[in-house]
C-alpha cells in the first residue's frame, strides 16, 4: 500500500469562505448541523472537541479548515486503511493529501518529507504512535502547522470502549505545539468520556460541539437466536448490496464464511489471525465491492470508510453500547436507507461477562462490565431501540422512532407510574448511592446482611415492589434508564441517579408509560425503508458505469460517486453541466473527471423509455 500520486489540487485562496469550499470541492450545498458552527471556531484558532454520529460529516469540521488555512493540518488516524481511504477520497475531490505510515518504502517517505517541506500537501495523515516520536515531532516543527485533528479520540480515554495506549500520549501536543489548534473527533462518547477526552488531549476552553447521535436511515433490529446460522443465510440472501458480519471469535468467522459461500454467497472472513497480505486483500476486495459480505471479528475495526454499506449484522452480543453504535454506524454512511440487526442469545450474555472477569486488566473490569450491562439492557428492551441508543449517550428523546422492530411491531403497555414511583422513590431515599441490584433488592422487601446494617429495611420504600419478580423489575429500571428517568454513573460504582425528568413524575405530575415484559421477542415485520422515488433500473447502470470507472482509477467505487448521489442523478435526471452540478456530492473536479460519461449514461437511458 502506498500514498497517492500527488495531483494538481485544486486552488484555495485563504480569503475563501468555508460554504464555498463545500460547494466547489466536496459538492455539497448545505452544511449538516453544527459543520459551519465548529468549522468557524476552529478558523478562530480555538480548540474543539467534536462529536458526531458515524456518516455525520466529522472529517469536514477539519478538512474545510485544512483548504483555508495557510499550513499543514495533521490528522491522527488510528488504522493504516483509514488513512488511505481517505486519502483516495480526497485525492479524487482534488485536495492535495496524504498519509505516512509503514507501508510506505522510505524512498517513497522521503519524497513525501520533501512535498511537505515544499507545501505541497495540505493534509497529512499520520498514527498516533508515530506522530508522538521524538524525530518526527522534530521535524513537524520545521513545518508550518495550522491544525491536528485527533480522530477517534475516544481512544485516548480510559472511560472509552475502544482505549488505546498510544492516544494517551497524544495530551503532549499541546506542550511540543502550544499555539496550534487542536480537535478531537469521536462518534462514540458518553458523559465521562467527553470529560476525560478534553482533560487527556489538554484541550484549552474547547468549543464542544455534540450533534444529534441519530442515524434515522438505520433500522434497528434484534432477533432471538434459533438455528441462527439458518437465520443469518436467510437474512443475507434477502439483502442487496454490501454487508458485514459481526462475531466474537476467529473460529466463528471462519465457520460463518464458509457456511454463507457454501450457499452462493460472495463473502470472505476477516480477522487477526490471517496474515496481513490477506487481510488487505480480502479488505480491499471488499471496498472495491468485489466480496459482497465480510463476516469479521472486530479486528475489522474503524478501518472501514465505505459509505456504501447496506447492513450490518451482529451475529454475537457486542461489549459495550458504544461498540454496537459505532460498528452498527459503519451502514448507509451515505445517508442511504441500511439496516442493523442483533442476533440475541442471553448465553452469549453470560459468556461474555465472563470473559471480561477473566481479564488481565483488571482496573477496567467494573467499567466493562458496566459498559456491557448496558448493552444488555439494550438487547432486552422493549421500548424504541433507538431511543435506548440515544438515551444512553444522553440525547433523551421520549418519542418513538419509527424504524425498529420494536416501534414496527410494538409490545403491549401499561401505565406504569405507579411502579416507576416506586423505583424513583427508592433511588431518592437510598441518597443515589445504590446499584441496580440492591434497589431491587430492597423493593423486594429482602433482609440481606447490608440492608440491615444500613438500616434500609426500615424504609417506605422496603418490600413496596414484592409483588413482582427480580427480572421483572430489573426490566423496569432499563425502562427508566432508557426513557431518561435514571442515569448510572459508572464513575461511582455504577449507582443509580435521578435525572430531573424523574422529578415531575414523583409528584405525579408525567404519567409514565412502560412496556409488559415479555419472554420472546418476535421477528421483526419487514416495510420499506426508502422512501425516495428514483429510476431503479437507471440506479443499477449508474453502479456498473461507476464499478467499471472505478477498476480504471483503481479507487473504490463509493469514492467515485456515492449511492446517494446516484439516487440523486437516477431521480433528478439532470441532462447537462450545470445541473450535474446540482447533484449532491459533485464537486468541480468530479464534474471534470465523470460528468460527461454520467450525462450520456442517462441521456441513453431516457432515450429507451
Amino acid at each position: 500500500m502506498s500514498s497517492p500520486t500527488l495531483e494538481k489540487p485544486l486552488p484555495i485562496e485563504n480569503s475563501t469562505k468555508p460554504a464555498e469550499v463545500l460547494k466547489e470541492v466536496f459538492g455539497y450545498s448545505h452544511f449538516r448541523d453544527g459543520q459551519q458552527q465548529v468549522i468557524e471556531q476552529v478558523l478562530s484558532q480555538r480548540d474543539a472537541l467534536v462529536l458526531m454520529p458515524t456518516g455525520g460529516g466529522k472529517s469536514l469540521c477539519y478538512q474545510i479548515p485544512a483548504l483555508i488555512l495557510p499550513g499543514i493540518t495533521i490528522v491522527v488516524s488510528p488504522l493504516i486503511s483509514l488513512m488511505k481511504d481517505q486519502v483516495d477520497a480526497l485525492t479524487a475531490s482534488g485536495v492535495a493529501a496524504t498519509f505516512i505510515n509503514s507501508s510506505i518504502p522510505r524512498e517513497q517517505l522521503l519524497n513525501i518529507y520533501r512535498q511537505l517541506q515544499d507545501g505541497k500537501f495540505k493534509l497529512l495523515y499520520v498514527a498516533p504512535e508515530r506522530l508522538m516520536q521524538l524525530e518526527f515531532i522534530d521535524r513537524l516543527h520545521t513545518l508550518n502547522l495550522s491544525l491536528i485533528a485527533v480522530d477517534e479520540a475516544h481512544c485516548v480515554s480510559h472511560w472509552g470502549h475502544d482505549f488505546r495506549q498510544d492516544y494517551r500520549l497524544l495530551g503532549q501536543l499541546k506542550t511540543h505545539f502550544p499555539n496550534i489548534p487542536v480537535m478531537g473527533l469521536t462518534a462514540t462518547a458518553d458523559i465521562a468520556t467527553r470529560a476525560d477526552i478534553t482533560q487527556q488531549l489538554n484541550l484549552q476552553t474547547p468549543y464542544v460541539f455534540r450533534s444529534s447521535f441519530d442515524r434515522p436511515n438505520i433500522r434497528y433490529n434484534l432477533l432471538s437466536k434459533y438455528k441462527a446460522v439458518d437465520q443469518l443465510i436467510h437474512y443475507v440472501k434477502g439483502q442487496e448490496g454490501s454487508g458485514i458480519v459481526y462475531c466474537n471469535s476467529r473460529a466463528k468467522v471462519d465457520e460463518l464464511s464458509f457456511k454463507l459461500a457454501k450457499q452462493g454467497i460472495n463473502s470472505a472472513g476477516y480477522h487477526a489471525g490471517l496474515e496481513p497480505e490477506i487481510r488487505e486483500k480480502i479488505q480491499r476486495d471488499f471496498i472495491q465491492d468485489n466480496v459482497d459480505v465480510i463476516v469479521a471479528t472486530v479486528a475489522f475495526g474503524m478501518g472501514i470508510n465505505k459509505s456504501n454499506v447496506r447492513y450490518v449484522v451482529h451475529f454475537d452480543l457486542p461489549r459495550s453500547i458504544e461498540s454496537y453504535y459505532q460498528e452498527t454506524g459503519r451502514a448507509g454512511r451515505d445517508g442511504m436507507p441500511a439496516e442493523a440487526l442483533l442476533l440475541y442469545d442471553e448465553k452469549d450474555a453470560a459468556r461474555i461477562r465472563q470473559w471480561i472477569a477473566m481479564g488481565e486488566n483488571t482496573e477496567r473490569h467494573d467499567v466493562e462490565l458496566q459498559k456491557f450491562a448496558a448493552m444488555e439492557a439494550f438487547a432486552d428492551a422493549q421500548t424504541c431501540r433507538r431511543q435506548v441508543l440515544l438515551n444512553y449517550f444522553s440525547e433523551y428523546s421520549g418519542a418513538h422512532c419509527g424504524n425498529c422492530d420494536i416501534c414496527v411491531n410494538p409490545p403491549k403497555r401499561f401505565d406504569g407510574t405507579i411502579q416507576a414511583q416506586k423505583v424513583l422513590s427508592c433511588i431518592y431515599r437510598l441518597e443515589q448511592n445504590a446499584a441496580t441490584q440492591y434497589v431491587i433488592d430492597v423493593l423486594r422487601g429482602k433482609s440481606h446482611k447490608r440492608i440491615v446494617e444500613q438500616q434500609h429495611d426500615k424504609l417506605p420504600t422496603h418490600g413496596a415492589g414484592k409483588d413482582q419478580s427480580e427480572a421483572h423489575w430489573h426490566n423496569v429500571i432499563s425502562q427508566l434508564i432508557h426513557q431518561g428517568l435514571i442515569r448510572i454513573d459508572i464513575t461511582q460504582n455504577a449507582t443509580l441517579k435521578l435525572t430531573e425528568a424523574a422529578r415531575p413524575v414523583l409528584k405525579s405530575e408525567v404519567q409514565v408509560t412502560l412496556a409488559v415484559p415479555r419472554l420472546a421477542l418476535e421477528t421483526s415485520k419487514r416495510g420499506k425503508n426508502d422512501k425516495r422515488h428514483y429510476d431503479r433500473v437507471l440506479f443499477a447502470k449508474l453502479k456498473h458505469l461507476r464499478k467499471s470507472i472505478s477498476e480504471q482509477d483503481d479507487v473504490p467505487p463509493f469514492v467515485v460517486f456515492s449511492d446517494a448521489s446516484l439516487a440523486d442523478m437516477a431521480e433528478y435526471l439532470p441532462n447537462n453541466s450545470s445541473q450535474f452540478l446540482q447533484i449532491s456530492g459533485v464537486g468541480k473536479t468530479k464534474l471534470e473527471r465523470y460528468g460527461e460519461r454520467f450525462l450520456a449514461l442517462i441521456s441513453q437511458h431516457l432515450e429507451t423509455l
